[in-house]
């Protein structure tokens, strides 16, 4: 996967770590670290950037014809979820920080994730999540990626990412099967 290979189009994109928004020009040489979720990361001369399944194309790629399924289980899931809050893990686990290979379901950095029901009978997903370094620029698109793969839940109503800091991250909040993807045992 780590070919050299030319932007045949402009593309925006998101620079990494900073998370603010790029343009990158046809033609420039740029080598894919990561193709997880939906998502390209594409290091460059100017350093990472985060392309949009949307615009995979301008790397040569059909993004339909890469689709991969991923095992839903993780023991980072509460077994008491309801089916409609296993349906939301299951989304959140085709999230991806495009620095690590890795869910942020099976990275340890959703919190709570719980489905209310209001008094008109709608659902709305409600997800606490963290980050694994509280001054990562990524957070608000890695919080919206979420919230959007939330919303492709055909009986979801409404959904809230709130990104908090307590208790902080760390490296024992990674489920088995993240540390067996991350070869940390």
């Amino acid at each position: 996967m780590h070919s050299s290979l030319e932007l045949t189009r402009e593309v925006d994109a998101i620079q990494i770590p900073s998370g603010d928004l790029i343009k990158l020009p046809q033609g420039l040489k740029v080598i894919i670290t990561q193709s997880l979720g939906g998502t390209y990361t594409v290091a460059t001369d100017f350093g990472l950037a985060r392309i949009n399944s949307l615009d995979a194309d301008a790397l040569g790629i059909d993004p339909a014809a890469e689709k991969k399924s991923e095992s839903t289980s993780s023991s980072n899931i509460p077994m008491e979820a309801s089916d409609l809050e296993m349906e939301v893990w299951n989304q959140l686990k085709n999230v991806y920080d495009p620095e690590i290979p890795v869910n942020i379901v099976d990275l340890g950095l959703v919190y709570d994730c719980r489905v209310e029901r209001d008094a008109d009978g709608k659902n709305r997903a409600v997800v606490k999540m963290t980050l694994t370094a509280p001054g990562c620029g990524m957070g608000p698109t890695i919080a919206a990626d979420a919230q959007g793969r939330i919303m492709t839940i055909e009986d979801m109503d409404d959904a809230a990412v709130e990104l908090v800091w307590d208790p902080p991250w760390n490296q024992g909040m990674i489920s088995v099967e993240g540390k067996m993807k991350l070869g940390m045992i």
